[in-house]
């Protein structure tokens, strides 16, 4: 029997093809001595199909908290006991931060808010903070994540000048129910598809060790393929205090990598950046995947607030003191 791993350098760093269903759970099902050999050859794809840069891209929160929706994940719903309370940012606000988002390096500029989808208010908002971004800040495109769309929408962000929008998938279709039931997975795919549809740069991704199988995990992987976005932001679940899902359990490292590895391995050519949240495997992700990563003025999920991130990455010496000092 051929090694998978065989299997994969053969068709996804040679030939430029993602695995199919079948090989991607031979993928996740691989040992943990072979994990090297896995992160190595998922470091070959990205740089043979993406090269060795790594896009920064900042991400500021228009509207945080007050969502309608029950994303089990979420602290920022309205319909949760999170820490979470809502808070908004003006036009004038956006622009200072766009501003110093540029002279990180970020190349892309992401307003993002939590909503299911934008009402008049919000959508003459975003026209309004787009277009000033771009007349009063220089070397940086503008990115939305607004939630699910309208054509008409999609054609005013498109208007406006939107160079990316984010909305994830979240989960493979079959398990989604597990975990939103005010919206349907299909509608986060349709705004995903009218979005490609518009030219618009799609960025979606979703969250790992939400409680779903390995099989889900690779049924997930080939329908993000499907949609062949140019970007995948791959998170692990942080269970949130008062969050439906905030008494699961952080996601086994190990197993965290093989699905970073395995989602580079689907999508081929197409391997795009795929971002963890996971600071203890911080190291291997970035030797084996992300050509993007993300800073941000204010990034909130409840007891955990980021200001002024710093760009810079940990060296291995910085990650073996850390590991020391932990232990």
């Amino acid at each position: 029997m051929t090694d998978i791993l065989t299997t994969a350098r053969t068709r996804v760093l040679d030939e430029g093809q993602g695995l199919d269903y079948d090989d991607l759970i031979k993928v996740l099902d691989l040992p943990d001595d072979r994990i090297p050999d896995l992160l190595a050859l998922a470091h070959e794809v990205r740089v043979k199909w993406c090269g060795e840069e790594v896009e920064m891209e900042g991400i500021v929160s228009l509207k945080t908290g007050g969502c309608p929706e029950d994303c089990h994940f979420c602290s920022q719903s309205g319909l949760f006991e999170s820490p979470v309370r809502s808070t908004k940012l003006d036009i004038a606000q956006l622009i200072e931060q766009a501003r110093q988002t540029a002279k990180t390096g970020a190349s892309e500029f992401c307003i993002v808010a939590a909503v299911k989808g934008p009402d008049e208010a919000l959508m003459s908002q975003l026209e309004d903070a787009v277009q000033q971004i771009y007349a009063n800040v220089d070397g940086i495109d503008v990115a939305v994540s607004v939630g699910i769309l309208t054509p008409e929408q999609v054609a005013r962000l498109k208007a406006v000048g939107v160079h990316r929008y984010n909305h994830n998938l979240e989960t493979a279709r079959s398990y989604f129910p597990e975990v939103v039931t005010t919206h349907t997975w299909e509608e986060r795919r349709e705004t995903m598809l009218m979005i490609k549809d518009a030219g618009i740069e799609v960025c979606c991704g979703g969250i790992i060790g939400m409680g779903e199988t390995p099989e889900q995990r690779a049924e997930f992987a080939v329908q993000l393929a499907e949609l062949d976005p140019h970007e995948v932001p791959l998170n692990f679940l942080d269970p949130r205090p008062g969050t439906p899902f905030g008494h699961m359990e952080v996601m086994d490292g190990k197993d965290a990598l093989r699905a970073i590895a395995e989602k580079a391995l689907d999508r081929g050519t197409g391997a795009r950046g795929l971002r963890s949240i996971v600071e203890s495997i911080l190291l291997p992700v970035m030797f084996s995947i992300p050509d993007d990563t993300g800073t941000g003025e204010v990034i909130i999920t409840g007891d955990s607030v980021r200001t002024g991130a710093d760009p810079q990455l940990l060296t291995h010496e910085e990650v073996a003191e850390r590991e020391q000092r932990s232990a």
